[in-house]
């Protein structure tokens, strides 16, 4: 037998952290090379994690919605070594034929594993644990710096707030393992004075808070933060979450501007009421307007490769790919899932590629290659009503271009005279690190003059 450990996958392009969402299987579960047995989530896309082995799961190493760096272990897989094949085959929940010593050397074994890994890549799990458990020495007495404890037995010590000096190891030289501390009896663990332990740090303020407030004759805590009765609060789901952290990384790291143009699109109204039918008849999919814009933003990339463009570190990266994200929203969550080489596709190449992903999107069912190289999005606002708005750039791109809704105007002619006229705004945000407003003014230039030159059904193929 021997121990082999699991790591975090990579997940995608610039996905360097991820969480599990879900464990599809339990601790002590026999399981076979490549089944599912995590869901994980990223800023990108939620996936299912195959086992890269055959065996017994022994020990999940990390914890649930719980941010890890890509490649942190996350779970001990006992496996069978190839001298070992010879032995009869153990069923689910028979006696294993080890003694305790054998199990104690195979626990001091995965716990060995843990802390080398840990050594070349330390667990963010642990350290963001020990970040938010920061007391007083009074209170919380730390561990011998010298020793050495698995991520697991560190997390519950410090979820019970027991000092792991006061905790006897029962694991092969004393080592403590998770047993030790879940049977360790926190009441009988003393002070450094021999006295019955204080209450922890946490402890103490929240005691202190309800004291004073008494003598204020006021609530313990903010009322803001105390719903009323008829609130109801769930906690967000990690596709949300997800979500909230790439935004918040947006805004605080990218320099945000914006700019809007309007542009008449008469043309492009003509042409699809005019091929519509056919269109749907011939390629089975309806033909809307999203798929103008994408194609003239894409014409317009290679005018402006600055728009195409990322911010790293103090370089500006010009990519050579043109891959569109494209913002598909449902009824909880939005998706981008990413036209990769866009230029590569006719108007009615984009018509049916947007539709795949979006169809993907709201089944819940986009995989990574679907959402990674991304190099700008576009989001199409206007399907809701929208007539203004300023997105958020999604990072690290450098650009995002809204494009709202259709709507008939009465616009000046060059004989001095007034027409209607279909028109729509473009609002583009833009990183100001990179890209200037004379930048991103010619842009938009561009891509109202590309919209121009839809006239004819030949320019949908």
């Amino acid at each position: 037998m021997s121990i082999k450990i699991i790591k975090m996958p990579h997940l995608g392009e610039s996905v360097t952290e991820a969480s599990i969402a879900l464990w599809l299987v339990s601790e002590g579960d026999k399981i076979d090379k490549y089944d599912p047995i995590a869901e994980a989530v990223s800023d990108k896309v939620t996936t299912e994690i195959p086992s890269n082995y055959s065996g017994i799961v022994k020990e999940f190493l990390i914890d649930l919605d719980t941010d890890v760096e890509i490649g942190t272990p996350m779970v001990a897989i006992e496996t069978d070594d190839a001298e070992d094949a010879g032995e009869s085959e153990q069923p689910v929940g028979a006696e294993s034929p080890f003694d305790t010593e054998k199990k104690e050397e195979m626990t001091d074994h995965i716990n060995k594993e843990i802390d080398e890994a840990a050594e070349k890549q330390p667990i963010a799990r642990e350290t963001k644990a020990s970040s938010q458990q920061t007391i007083s020495a009074e209170s919380k007495p730390m561990a011998d710096k010298n020793a050495r404890y698995s991520p697991a037995v560190v997390r519950i010590a410090q979820e019970r707030d027991i000092d792991l000096k006061q905790v006897e190891g029962s694991g092969k030289h004393g080592r403590i393992t998770r047993k030790d501390v879940l049977n360790f009896d926190v009441k009988s663990q003393p002070t450094a004075n021999g006295d019955l332990p204080k209450p922890s740090l946490q402890a103490q303020k929240e005691m202190i808070k309800r004291e004073m407030s008494k003598k204020a004759g006021t609530p313990s805590e903010p009322a803001a933060s105390y719903p009323s009765s008829r609130d109801e609060v769930f906690p967000a789901d990690r596709i949300r979450k997800a979500i909230a952290k790439k935004m918040v990384q947006s805004t605080s790291e990218i320099p945000h501007a914006w700019l809007m143009v309007e542009a008449d699109v008469s043309n492009i109204v003509k042409l699809r009421n005019k091929t519509k039918d056919r269109f749907k008849e011939q390629e089975g999919i309806t033909l809307s307007y999203f798929p103008f814009f994408v194609k003239a933003v894409v014409q317009a990339l290679k005018k402006h490769p600055i728009i195409n463009a990322s911010w790293d570190n103090g370089n500006i990266v010009f990519h050579k790919d043109i891959n569109i994200s494209v913002a598909v929203a449902t009824e909880e969550h939005l998706f981008v899932p990413v036209i990769q080489h866009a230029d590569h596709y006719s108007l009615s190449g984009l018509s049916k590629e947007i539709d795949r992903l979006a169809s993907l999107a709201r089944d819940g069912k986009l995989g990574n290659q679907d959402s990674q190289g991304g190099t700008m999005t576009m989001n199409n606002t206007g399907s809701f009503g929208s007539v203004q708005s300023m997105g958020i750039i999604n990072h690290p791109q450098a650009a995002i271009l809204q494009v709202e809704s259709i709507t008939k105007r009465f616009v000046p002619t060059e004989d001095g005279g007034f027409k209607t006229a279909d028109m729509i705004n473009l609002c583009l945000s833009i990183d100001h690190r990179m890209i200037d407003g004379l930048q991103a003014g010619r842009f938009l230039n561009d891509v109202k003059e590309n919209l121009q030159k839809f006239s004819d059904e030949s320019d949908l193929y």
